[in-house]
């Protein structure tokens, strides 16, 4: 498949149906659900990686070390080791508030194509809008 066939591909597969639409099919929907769960690994990977590199940047810690502890404030546990440095306690702060907002980006991204699907039938059932 070339890569624009693929991307037509990924456009149609975002591409969510008209409230005048019938509901998508499930291989459609599994499809979609599939993408919005590649997103929310890339999103989760990359908010992993920034954690990372901010304890061994500003702490000096470890692969291992910064690894334990951006995965605990992404999840929402809180840090696993006492931070010495000034610069990497404020860096923490700033990371947490990130890991926040991965949080909500990644709810959004699993439970969008759900509510559409949820929304989009209920409303499938009312029939056509009268004005």
């Amino acid at each position: 498949m070339t890569s624009l066939k693929r991307a037509i591909g990924l456009g149609r597969l975002a591409r969510l149906e008209h409230r005048t639409e019938r509901v998508a099919a499930r291989p459609v929907f599994v499809a979609r659900m599939g993408l919005a769960v590649v997103l929310w690994g890339a999103v989760t990977t990359a908010g992993l990686a920034i954690g990372m590199a901010g304890y061994a940047y500003f702490e000096g810690m470890g692969l291992v070390d910064s690894f334990v502890n951006a995965a605990m404030i992404l999840s929402g546990m809180g840090v696993f080791d006492d931070l010495k440095n000034p610069n990497a306690k404020v860096f923490a702060g700033f990371y947490a508030l990130l890991s926040g907002l991965i949080i909500l980006i990644a709810a959004a991204l699993i439970l969008a194509p759900v509510f559409h699907r949820v929304l989009h039938r209920f409303h499938v059932e009312d029939g056509p809008e009268r004005n």
